[in-house]
């Protein structure tokens, strides 16, 4: 298959030097080959990150700041901070032996609490999984309607997951999965700036200058979307295949950008979120990255506290 032939003028340069390789997966639709590209690096400067995310921080004088329990709790990796707040409520936590009354405790380490009267550990590294999420699935724990959800397509034998961000029920593609709660609220932050990148097929007509003014950002029902790196790789029929690559990650955001451009979205790929990329992971699959790689990714993020 030759490569996509863009259409339009050309991209304006990027603020700052040149247009980062963006990141695609070549088995992401069935059919189609496409060379692999390495996945886009973070932007902003390298800081390292709290090394000790479940423990509390300390400030410039060595002393300990208390934390809420829910969130030392939710960075341990023991539950997300809602189910917490019922776990609580439900008296399942403890702290000396007395039931907790408030997520809103504060403490300055977990030394003493219990959850269902088994004492928390300290919470071991921060794991990090690559999930090939397919379509038809919620990322959700539970739904209420009794709707499939991402931990019914989870492999068995792995350890307690929670999602980094969301994709809705009919977007697939990459999602990553970790064991700490800390880190997943540090990468939903839009002040960390990591890109997600996607690739949309979508019924209707845009040209290639629409595409790049979505560069400057725009408003869509009072809600304000930043900056958004489009392109329109190829037409087929009147169905575009555009690859979008954007930071803040908000609700149905590609959809509702390419809606407002007069397009119909019929099928929506995840294919990267920062430097972990979809590639040929296939439909369903999982895979754990590297502990070297993730510590190395870590140390890059810039300097927000979860």
């Amino acid at each position: 298959m030759e490569p996509p032939k863009k259409s339009g003028p050309p991209r304006r340069p990027r603020p700052g030097g040149p247009k980062r390789q963006g990141t695609s997966s070549s088995s992401a639709v069935a059919g189609e080959k496409r060379p692999l590209r390495p996945a886009r690096k973070p932007p902003g400067p390298v800081r390292p990150a709290n090394p000790h995310p479940a423990r509390a921080t300390a400030n410039a004088k060595g002393t300990t700041e208390p934390q809420r329990i829910a969130k030392l709790l939710a960075r341990a990796g023991v539950a997300s901070r809602r189910e917490i707040e019922r776990m609580i409520a439900e008296g399942r936590i403890a702290r000396d032996g007395v039931a907790v009354e408030t997520p809103a405790t504060l403490l300055t380490s977990l030394h003493g609490v219990t959850v269902d009267g088994v004492a928390v550990a300290a919470p071991p590294p921060a794991r990090l999984f690559l999930f090939h999420k397919p379509t038809g699935c919620l990322t959700t724990e539970r739904d209420p309607a009794g709707r499939p959800t991402i931990y019914d397509r989870l492999p068995a034998g792995l350890p307690r997951l929670m999602p980094i961000g969301r994709l809705d029920m009919n977007t697939e593609g990459l999602l990553l999965l970790t064991t700490d709660g800390g880190f997943k609220r540090q990468m939903e932050l839009p002040a960390t700036g990591v890109p997600r990148t996607y690739r949309a097929r979508a019924f209707g007509e845009v040209s290639q200058q629409q595409l790049e003014d979505l560069f400057d950002g725009l408003e869509i029902d009072g809600v304000r979307y930043g900056q958004i790196e489009a392109n329109l790789e190829r037409r087929t029929g009147r169905n575009q295949w555009i690859e979008m690559t954007l930071t803040e990650g908000k609700n149905r955001e590609v959809r509702r950008v390419l809606e407002h451009l007069g397009l119909q979205v019929n099928r929506l790929i995840r294919t990267a979120y920062g430097p972990f990329a979809l590639a040929d992971l296939a439909t369903g699959a999982v895979e754990e990255v590297r502990q070297h790689d993730l510590i190395q990714f870590r140390k890059s993020l810039k300097g927000v506290q979860a």
